[in-house]
């Protein structure tokens, strides 16, 4: 119990609570000043009686927009929810947070002006920028901060779209890229912080009033299976049409400030004919949600309207994000299934609507491929659970077909073209410089095909192991065995059948000179927990076995050499601005030494001498008064060489020089 309510506990709780109190605030902010931009970009031209007036207000916005990102955010490389990703897996949850505010004030401004973005994504950032603040200020460890950063995200999609649930699913499916861990108390703890302030300053109200749906008929669910169908190849071309007008926009030869502007006067012309689709969309979205009186054809024109003006806006420059686009292609889209429907199938009551809201999830689902976000993201936003049925099957189908078609999401995909690829939160590119011949079993545990099932759930109990290779009677590999295949037989009451007889012969296997990045995508795609390993010149002869744990070990090995490598970095930054008579010197504390177990505030270093950066296992860290040495920690000390040779010998416990 007192584990439990320890000091760090109740710390990280605090400090999770105030993260979603600031998260939310911020948002609240961000959205009231978009909103209110947006409300005099609608009466600008009714107000001048010039209508014509509402198409250059995007290129004005543009205009702003691009000398605002030009003179004072500057190239990069990512941004957004993947420059989020790429810091929690990578660098340990460290952002660039003192250009946050600027990057709000130029979200504000895109939305404001017209152009087809979202405001979900500048929200993440805000609360992913306060959380990585505070922590870098505190000096939290990197794990703790990777956990504050991702509560940050959760909070600003809780306080975006009034989802507190669905703002905890985010930050477990997309930040931190697994669900579960001691991540969860503080993600929740942030969200329902964020979502009392929230509703306290906007009421409790959902996104989107509608009235009540209902699943009428199991004769629905065909049309809704349709509807999936439909969804996965429509969000994967969303998510290609995005980084290819990236790239058109990327090769067209204008200056950066001007590539806004062009996409403005693009949004600009399209929003004369189509006013809809500009902005965020959410009052079209309502509207087709509440049975507005909209046609086929209407509904798919806005969908590719849509679909086409949101990789234009954030191609050229915009900024925002995808969530609230996608939720408008999916209602376009589900209306219309749902209108076909009604024509073909006129007995059924279909609803067009109930499509409308279920296509939200699909479109949404198969874009950022978290199904869970999407589902729970819908029901929160409309307060309906009434067609969780369909809803789940077209959102199910939507992100098979869609990652058949496209394989990374809209995030992963930014991802991927710099290199990095994520699988459940981690770099695997990290562990393209490892093969599997350096990891592997080279003397693995094997199941003879013709024993029988009880002898190899014996083996099974003796190794603790709950996957084997099969080998036939010549040494060859013939299969692999698990113990869900045993029970599987138990089950069916095939107890007297051999190994051979069950195991499975169709082998996804790995050769030692592969990757280790390439092996965890194998077992990835297959969800296994291990793989043969067998010779390149003979595959069907095995040389080991690959276990998952032995990928997540040589993860945090090569995650730790890359650690290093910054830790070194940073020393040689700091050596080339040392006067001429200081020194870096990288500094072991040895396990006897005086120094372990005691704050830096409490050892009498010499005078000239700064503690610069401490590594700590996989962490590299700037130290305070408060931090406590350990066995092992490598110093980074500036100092003058007789102060150097002094914290030297403190740290290998020798008697100070008399």
């Amino acid at each position: 119990m007192k584990r439990f309510f320890s000091s760090q506990t109740i710390r990280m709780g605090g400090l999770s609570m105030l993260i979603g109190v600031l998260s939310s605030a911020g948002v609240w902010v961000f959205k009231s000043l978009f909103e209110t931009l947006w409300g005099y970009n609608l009466q600008l031209p009714m107000i001048t009686g010039l209508p014509w007036l509402g198409a250059l207000l995007p290129v004005a916005g543009g205009a702003v927009v691009g000398l605002v990102a030009q003179h004072w955010i500057g190239e990069e490389k990512l941004h957004g929810t993947a420059a989020i990703m790429q810091s929690v897996a990578i660098t340990g949850g460290r952002l660039g947070y003192q250009k946050s505010p600027v990057k709000t004030l130029t979200a504000a401004l895109s939305i404001g002006a017209g152009a087809s973005v979202g405001p979900e994504d500048p929200s993440v950032q805000i609360g992913a920028n306060i959380a990585s603040m505070i922590g870098q200020k505190l000096r939290v460890s990197e794990e703790r901060l990777r956990t504050l950063v991702a509560a940050g995200a959760a909070s600003s999609i809780a306080a975006a779209f009034n989802a507190p649930i669905a703002g905890v699913f985010f930050a477990l499916e997309i930040i931190l890229g697994e669900i579960g861990g001691q991540s969860l108390g503080m993600i929740l703890i942030a969200s329902v912080s964020s979502s009392v302030l929230i509703q306290a300053l906007s009421g409790s109200q959902p996104a989107f009033q509608i009235p009540a749906y209902s699943f009428h008929s199991i004769g629905e669910l065909p049309l809704y299976l349709l509807l999936g169908l439909a969804a996965g190849p429509v969000s994967a071309g969303y998510v290609r049409l995005l980084y290819q007008m990236k790239d058109l926009f990327g090769k067209i030869r204008l200056p950066a400030w001007l590539k806004p502007v062009l996409a403005g006067a693009v949004v600009g012309a399209v929003g004369l004919a189509l006013p809809q689709v500009l902005g965020v969309g959410y009052e079209t979205i309502g509207e087709i949600l509440n049975r507005a009186d909209f046609s086929i054809v209407m509904l798919l024109v806005l969908m590719a309207a849509k679909l086409v003006l949101t990789p234009v806006s954030i191609g050229g420059g915009f900024y925002g994000g995808v969530f609230a686009p996608s939720l408008f292609i999916g209602a376009a889209l589900g209306g219309a299934v749902g209108e076909i429907g009604k024509i073909l199938l006129p007995n059924l009551g279909i609803e067009s609507a109930a499509f409308a809201l279920v296509g939200m999830a699909a479109v949404l689902a198969g874009a950022v491929h978290a199904p869970l976000t999407a589902a729970i993201l819908l029901f929160e936003m409309t307060g309906d659970y009434r067609i969780i049925l369909p809803l789940m099957l077209a959102v199910a189908v939507s992100l098979l077909v869609s990652q058949h078609l496209q394989r990374d999401s809209v995030y992963a995909m930014g991802l991927a073209r710099h290199g990095i690829r994520l699988d459940r939160g981690r770099d695997i590119e990290v562990l393209s410089s490892l093969t599997v011949g350096e990891v592997m079993e080279t003397d693995p545990h094997v199941l003879q095909e013709g024993i029988s099932l009880e002898e190899a759930a014996g083996i099974f109990a003796r190794t603790r192991r709950h996957g084997l290779p099969v080998v036939s009677a010549s040494g060859e590999l013939a299969g692999v065995l698990t113990l869900r295949d045993i029970d599987a037989a138990n089950e069916t009451g095939r107890q007297n059948l051999t190994v051979g007889d069950i195991c499975t012969r169709d082998v996804v296997y790995v050769m030692p000179e592969e990757s280790l990045s390439l092996a965890m995508q194998k077992m990835s795609r297959r969800d296994l927990g291990r793989l043969p390993v067998v010779d390149s010149a003979n595959p069907r002869k095995l040389v080991g076995i690959l276990r998952r744990v032995d990928v997540i070990h040589a993860y945090s090995v090569a995650m730790t050499q890359r650690t290093l490598q910054r830790h070194r970095k940073q020393a040689a930054r700091l050596d080339s601005l040392t006067p001429p008579r200081m020194a870096v010197n990288e500094i072991i504390v040895e396990p006897l030494s005086c120094v372990v177990g005691k704050k830096l505030s409490e050892i009498a270093f010499p005078q000239g001498s700064i503690i610069a950066s401490i590594q700590r296992g996989s962490e590299a860290f700037v130290p305070h008064g408060e931090t406590c040495l350990q066995a092992g920690d490598v110093l980074v000390a500036v100092a003058e060489e007789a102060a150097a040779g002094e914290i030297g010998r403190m740290c290998m416990n020798e008697p100070p020089v008399a």
